[in-house]
């Protein structure tokens, strides 16, 4: 083997350890539960949440 062989074959094997290191083992799994994000589509407003039904029918109906 002559010396320019050796040399080229010594970057081989280090770029197979680079790629090795990079690309040699699959990432951790992501549950599907950790992928989604839910929150509300509006932000919470008590005014008008604060509506009872019961509350306007004493006042209107009867």
């Amino acid at each position: 083997m002559t010396d320019e062989e050796r040399t080229r074959a010594d970057a081989d094997t280090a770029a197979e350890a680079v790629r090795h290191r990079r690309f040699g083992a699959l990432p951790e799994r992501i549950r599907p539960q950790d992928m989604v994000e839910t929150r509300p589509a509006t932000a919470h407003d008590p005014d008008r949440d604060a509506y009872d039904p019961d509350e306007f029918a004493v006042r209107y109906g009867l």
